[in-house]
């Protein structure tokens, strides 16, 4: 074993470059922290605001109903007038009972699980910025002792990288390790499967959205189908919510479906929820911490998780199905997206829509699957290309390409990272195959 005086000299230590490092990292992580609190109240908000909005519509809904009544009531006696109105009353508040307070209770339960999430995601901030802090302290009094700052710098590295993975600043690039087939056509299935999104359970369990056969299906961890839903039109894209919640994008260009439906994952069967109409196509969406980012082929926009419609984050009108998929960093700073026909770009913007980078490779021909893995790894899709590749977190260079079409890829349509099993699965267009690729 080497003695670490003969390592300080081959390995000699800047402690100044190592103290900026840890101030910048603990700026982060604060900011982080800032965020996440900001968060939990913004969702607390959201729940009060849209309830007031139920109690509103629901005074709007009787006032209306009892002067009905009254213009209606001409030459009628005052018996009939009263119980027309109670029947009208009772009806009105039973439709409340059946349809919003189950609404209500929903968007309730599903603050609850996000703000516990959050609340986890601040008490591991406040842990490592105690650390960074701790350490940051020790590198300013250590001096010229060479053994201490090679010690100082072996444990401020790790400590730093568990920081830089928590902002999803993970540098690290996939190694595929082997790869698998899964077969998810069911006898039901009218046509070929086309995976237009993929979204992995806390559980292990994998959703997938089969746009063609317009269904959601579950798979367990073997990714064998154990339970379906169908959808009112394609499911063009899916998010989690909760740890047994998700949100898929529904549309239907022709039929004019424009919706985003709630669906729970109940004891192994699929269980659907409430919905919300959009007033534009909704291809591609995604969520972090009670914000809702929907694509509509041309911008980019923000909801809250009761439907109402916050702002416009990004356009671009120039031609047709350019916003296509979207995807969101794991502290919620930069949204990416990607633009297909002719553009064939991933676009990195900040949190208020603001273009950060642009990225673009030949392994990007039409890309149409988008992914952010917990440590801020992004996986994009080149569709005409048949490739799944990495690129950084800044959305800058390309780390890997992953898989190509002489791993089996053809027309890949989306992917999704599992944490479960540490693979990456890739859905493909008209193709009752998935491709899992385990990686480290």
């Amino acid at each position: 074993m080497t003695p670490i005086s003969e390592l300080t000299n081959t390995q000699p230590t800047d402690l100044q470059g190592l103290s900026v490092e840890l101030e910048t990292v603990m700026g982060g992580i604060k900011s982080l922290q800032i965020n996440q609190e900001a968060s939990v109240q913004s969702l607390q908000r959201t729940y009060k605001e849209h309830g007031a909005v139920m109690i509103e519509q629901l005074h709007g809904n009787l006032s209306t109903n009892i002067d009905k009544c009254f213009n209606s009531s001409v030459g009628t006696s005052g018996n009939n007038l009263k119980e027309e109105m109670c029947w009208s009353v009772l009806s009105i508040l039973n439709e409340f009972d059946n349809i919003t307070v189950k609404e209500l209770n929903d968007i309730k339960e599903e603050v609850i699980s996000i703000k516990g999430s959050v609340t986890s995601s601040i008490h591991k901030c406040t842990t490592l910025h105690n650390d960074l802090s701790q350490f940051h302290e020790l590198v300013q009094k250590i001096g010229d002792n060479k053994e201490l700052c090679l010690i100082a710098s072996i444990k401020c590295k790790h400590i730093i990288q568990q920081a830089l993975t928590l902002l999803g600043k993970s540098g690290k690039a996939f190694n595929v390790q082997r790869k698998s087939v899964h077969n998810v056509r069911i006898p039901s299935d009218s046509y070929e499967c086309s995976i237009a999104g993929i979204c992995v359970l806390t559980d292990g369990q994998v959703l997938v959205a089969d746009s063609k056969n317009k269904r959601i299906k579950l798979l367990n961890q073997q990714y064998q189908v154990v339970n379906h839903w169908d959808v009112t039109a394609g499911p063009w894209d899916i998010c989690l919510i909760t740890s047994s919640e998700v949100a898929v994008a529904v549309n239907d260009h022709d039929s004019k479906i424009h919706e985003v439906q709630f669906i729970t994952v109940n004891q192994g069967k699929l269980v659907s929820g409430r919905k919300f109409q959009l007033q534009h196509e909704c291809r591609g969406i995604v969520h972090h911490q009670g914000d809702l980012f929907v694509t509509s082929g041309k911008e980019l926009y923000k909801y809250s998780l009761s439907g109402k419609l916050i702002c416009s984050l990004y356009q671009d009108r120039s031609a047709d199905w350019k916003v296509y998929k979207c995807a969101v960093s794991p502290t919620g700073d930069r949204l990416y997206i990607i633009t297909s026909y002719l553009k064939n770009k991933l676009l990195t913007l900040a949190r208020d829509g603001t273009l950060l980078a642009t990225y673009t490779d030949p392994a990007l021909r039409d890309p149409t699957g988008l992914h952010v893995t917990p440590a801020g790894q992004v996986l994009v899709c080149g569709y005409r290309s048949h490739t799944v590749l990495q690129v950084g977190w800044e959305g800058e260079s390309k780390l890997a390409n992953l898989a190509t079409e002489e791993d089996g890829l053809w027309y890949p349509w989306s992917v999704c990272y599992s944490s479960t099993t540490s693979s990456i699965i890739v859905g493909q267009w008209e193709d009752n195959n998935i491709l899992v690729f385990r990686v480290e």
